[in-house]
């Protein structure tokens, strides 16, 4: 007779040793393996998608609270994801509560989305790469979504666990060809079963007309057009086939140097001021290139800045901002914060598919967290190791250099030219920050989607080298959109109503860079998508691929769970009639500008003179020291800029700045901590304040449509979130990601180290470093 052991007991007092051990031997598993594999979940294949190797009798680890328990089933590998398929006793019966993605379940990895594998050895994690001369005993695969997989292979067969850690480590790790990625495989296999959501209306910059339409809508189109020179790619393969230049720039100037040295219009202000992005010349040794270089970029710098009516300052983001691999290394140190893993498992038991692990205090399976020691031991240093990986200083100062820029063109009337070596990393980052602090439209879903395709897909961030989809190059590696989507997190997090969309919109977004049936993060420019879904191939009798784009949420997600994307508190600005909106344009205007002591006056012309070698020393790759523009004279503006926005009420359609002191940039909580059973409040945390709000909402209205003897209000949509939210008193901080977690009987404060804090009154001192993770 088999049975089940789990430890219990608080914190600050040992657990007693576990009073039963099961003396089932391995090869009786397999006594039981043909009803274990009635009752196994069913493989779930997507169009195109193939099975490539398996193995059975795979013990998954599974953490819920205080305890631990095995899940029995197979591990498979297909050409698009790693698949546990087991008899989850975990799953939740409430169904209701459920936020299921379509595509990826809750045990299945994306091949894109595996970080690093290890293999245990005798109890010894090592790092698995190329061939094995000897297979672990156990399979650990961190998730760049920082999930933490771990199964046990003890009892499976050798033979498959050799075919099953090996294609493993092959089909994720190998480096692989563009056109092998399982997006073309489902693509072909879709093609005619595509379906496209006619309520996305997201701007795909891919015409003319997109561009044209942008341009009126900024009210830019009076001093920057639209060109098709580079239609076809014609003349650089880096840069869209459509884009916006300065109205006198002509355009034989585009093609001179393939789109290198010359201006590039991301947006105007409704001031005039426009943000504009150009990306260096190469690099030459020859005196005589060199000059020929000068001499053109002086002609260019003459045609954007034309004072006292258009002043340009310019940002050289490669040499006086961050660098990526600063970039890398933050991030590197950032999320190991977070991949919290189990120990090495100790003797199977349990009932034939799901074993429970036994634990006691001596034994060396035992758990961190009390059965969490190493978890709260963690804890207490985890504030200084979050300091010293600086991830949460390089957000700083990101939103710190957008608000600069901000000031420039909001309070100075200045344009900004913003300076990369190809201006796709930075200068798409800062560039779309700048735009959602200044730009209400880019706050709601459909702006946010449209300023992404504008300024980071068509903008040609090389999201398949900076995601390191194809494995070919790891330097390469950077989490720069990642660490955009964090910034625009802090600016959610601060300022709720402004945005029409959530922070698990954000979190799924993150996510989705990993899926590879969408198209949107999966190639290095738009030059590369289209030549790849065969718009320029041979065969002309071959229809071009239709590939899907992230932005079709309903691929992922049904109409019931995208309701969380969507913010119950956003308030759309309300439409005004053309005499109403003659007579508010310039109070609009007001409210929007923020007036210093003392208007500027134009500097003089040996500062133009200078400006003009800075940018011209900068494009050609040479080492300067800091533009004059980062001077005491620019912070002491900035400072009374940011304190004079702060100190009045906040207009949520009108500029927006974030608090960036220390304690307001925090940890983006629901992406970084939604695995960890520990950091979890039950009914507690933003979710809880949400539903009640939410219930406010709903009552108001109520009231509302009874005054007006109505049936239907007006934003009714607005209501539809709360079903999903009735029960908050039983769900974790962490919704929707963790569902319904069992009630932890653990102290916020970490028992372990309570001895160690001395008395009452030391321990009152401290208590700042016992933050819990919930509200970091």
């Amino acid at each position: 007779m088999l049975g089940k052991g789990v430890v219990g007991g608080g914190g600050g007092t040992k657990a007693p040793k576990p009073s039963f051990v099961s003396y089932v031997r391995p090869e009786e598993i397999h006594t039981n393996e043909k009803e274990v594999t009635e009752k196994e979940v069913t493989l779930h294949l997507l169009p195109g998608e193939q099975l490539l190797c398996e193995a059975s009798t795979v013990l998954k680890y599974v953490q819920e609270d205080s305890c631990q328990h095995g899940v029995y089933g197979r591990l498979v590998c297909t050409d698009f994801k790693i698949a546990f398929l087991g008899d989850d006793e975990s799953a939740l019966d409430n169904d209701e509560t459920q936020f299921k993605n379509k595509v990826i379940g809750e045990n299945d990895i994306t091949l894109h989305c595996v970080d690093q594998i290890y293999g245990v050895f005798d109890e010894k994690k090592k790092t698995l790469f190329g061939q094995l001369k000897k297979y672990p005993e156990k399979l650990i695969i961190h998730c760049k979504d920082l999930r933490v997989f771990q199964f046990c292979l003890r009892y499976t067969k050798e033979e498959e666990v050799k075919r099953i850690v090996s294609g493993i480590i092959h089909h994720t790790q190998a480096p692989k060809l563009l056109k092998r990625l399982f997006l073309f495989s489902y693509a072909t296999a879709a093609q005619n079963n595509t379906v496209t959501d006619p309520k996305n209306h997201t701007v795909m910059f891919d015409t003319l007309k997109d561009w044209c339409w942008e341009l009126e809508r900024t009210k830019g189109n009076m001093k920057y057009k639209a060109v098709s020179v580079n239609e076809g790619y014609k003349v650089c393969e880096r840069l869209p086939a459509y884009f916006v230049v300065p109205t006198p720039l002509p355009e034989e100037n585009v093609q001179r140097f393939q789109g290198h040295g010359i201006p590039i219009w991301c947006w105007s202000c409704h001031n005039g001021s426009a943000l504009l992005k150009m990306s260096a010349l190469p690099k030459e040794q020859d005196d005589g290139i060199l000059q020929i270089q000068k001499s053109f970029l002086d002609g260019i710098y003459k045609t954007i800045h034309r004072p006292p009516y258009e002043i340009v300052k310019t940002e050289d983001l490669s040499s006086n901002f961050l660098s990526l691999q600063e970039i890398q290394t933050a991030y590197s140190k950032f999320k190991q914060l977070f991949l919290i893993g189990f120990p090495s498992p100790p003797p199977y038991c349990g009932s034939d598919h799901t074993a429970t692990l036994l634990f006691s205090p001596s034994s060396a399976y035992q758990l961190p967290s009390d059965n969490s020691t190493e978890f709260w031991d963690t804890d207490i240093k985890w504030f200084s190791l979050l300091e010293s990986s600086s991830w949460l200083d390089i957000i700083r100062r990101c939103l710190k250099k957008a608000i600069e820029i901000t000031e420039c063109m909001e309070a100075q009337n200045m344009n900004v030219l913003l300076l990369e070596e190809n201006a796709s990393d930075l200068c798409c980052l800062i560039s779309s920050l700048v735009q959602l602090m200044m730009d209400p439209h880019c706050r709601t879903r459909i702006g946010f989607q449209s300023l992404i395709q504008k300024e980071w897909v068509m903008g040609g961030h090389c999201f398949l080298d900076r995601c390191n989809h194809l494995r070919q190059n790891d330097k390469e590696e950077v989490p720069v959109f990642l660490l955009f989507l964090d910034c625009v997190w802090q600016l959610v997090h601060q300022h709720p109503p402004a945005f029409e969309f959530t922070e698990t919109y954000l979190t799924v977004l993150s996510d989705s860079l990993y899926i590879p049936i969408f198209s949107t993060f999966f190639f290095n420019s738009p030059h590369q998508k289209d030549t790849n879904m065969g718009r320029e191939g041979q065969d002309t009798q071959s229809k071009p691929l239709n590939l899907l784009t992230v932005w079709d949420w309903s691929v992922q997600f049904e109409p019931k769970a995208q309701t969380l994307l969507k913010n119950p508190l956003y308030v759309e600005k309300p439409k005004l009639d053309k005499g109403q909106r003659k007579g508010m344009r310039f109070k609009h205007q007001r409210q929007l500008s923020l007036p210093l002591t003392q208007s500027k006056s134009s500097p003089k012309r040996g500062f133009f003179r200078e400006e003009t070698d800075h940018l011209i020393k900068n494009l050609l790759g040479k080492r300067i020291s800091k533009l004059i523009n980062s001077s005491d004279e620019l912070q002491d503006n900035f400072r009374e800029f940011y304190d004079s926005w702060h100190s009045k009420s906040t207009d949520y359609h009108g500029l927006l700045l974030p608090h960036i002191e220390g304690p307001e940039i925090k940890v983006w909580a629901q992406r970084y901590l939604r695995w960890i059973p520990e950091a979890q409040i039950l009914g507690g945390g933003q979710v809880a304040t949400l539903s009640k709000l939410l219930e406010m909402m709903e009552e108001v209205q109520s009231l509302q449509e009874k005054i007006d003897e109505r049936h239907h209000s007006q934003q009714a949509p607005q209501a539809e979130a709360p079903c999903l939210l009735r029960n908050s008193a039983r769900l974790s901080s962490l919704f929707p990601f963790a569902l319904l977690q069992r009630h932890s009987s653990k102290p916020v404060l970490p028992t372990s180290g309570w001895k160690a804090l001395g008395d009452e009154d030391d321990l009152a001192k401290r208590e700042d470093e016992f933050v819990d993770l919930g509200d970091v």
